[in-house]
């Protein structure tokens, strides 16, 4: 199966994320279909658009939109499927649902985004956990390099939590400054992610 301009993607695993391993029990930590923070954001792409061009190969894991593999109810309350839905390990997606891609093992974020992640806050009389508008570049298109601490614009930040780290996507034109490291530098990763 191909498509002229979209991908061809399946779930890697369930459609939702919502059962935890608790010792040798399974925990649901969710049972509602219209949550996105528990739908599976991991796939698998299965073919390519025949028509343009991509760095994205048929084989690779990539990060997706939760509205890719999430059930919801319309208006009437009947339970439908997103319309990327072709079948239960089939999904048809564009280019712009594509948030992360991981080929050899190894993650690289798409032309225009970079992925950051947040530092711990050090400031005593800050309630935060972490620092707000600060992290450390773990992925990025180029424009800056990983590693790099930067500033980032308000309200410029989506939340990911990508091999057990919670990352925020950023546009990496919201990516304001770059900061010099004070040694005082933790990343944050709360033990929920």
């Amino acid at each position: 199966m191909k498509s002229v301009h979209d991908f061809i993607v399946t779930p890697v695993g369930q459609r939702y994320n919502n059962v935890k391993k608790v010792g040798d029990k399974d925990l649901i930590v969710n049972s509602e279909i219209f949550n996105h923070q528990h739908v599976n954001r991991l796939a698998k792409v299965l073919a390519v658009p025949t028509v343009g061009k991509t760095d994205i190969k048929v084989g690779d894991e990539v990060i997706v939109h939760h509205n890719v593999f999430r059930r919801w109810h319309d208006v009437k309350g009947r339970e439908k499927n997103s319309r990327s839905f072709i079948d239960e390990q089939t999904y048809v997606i564009s280019i712009d649902q594509i948030f992360l891609i991981k080929r050899n093992n190894k993650w690289a974020a798409p032309k225009g985004y970079c992925f950051v992640k947040p530092i711990k806050a050090i400031d005593k009389f800050n309630t935060d956990a972490e620092r707000p508008l600060v992290g450390i570049v773990k992925y990025s298109d180029g424009t800056v390099d990983v590693g790099d601490l930067v500033g980032l614009r308000p309200n410029s930040k989506y939340e990911f939590i990508v091999d057990g780290q919670r990352l925020y996507r950023v546009l990496s034109s919201f990516i304001t400054i770059k900061y010099e490291y004070q040694g005082d530098e933790e990343e944050y990763n709360p033990s929920w992610a």
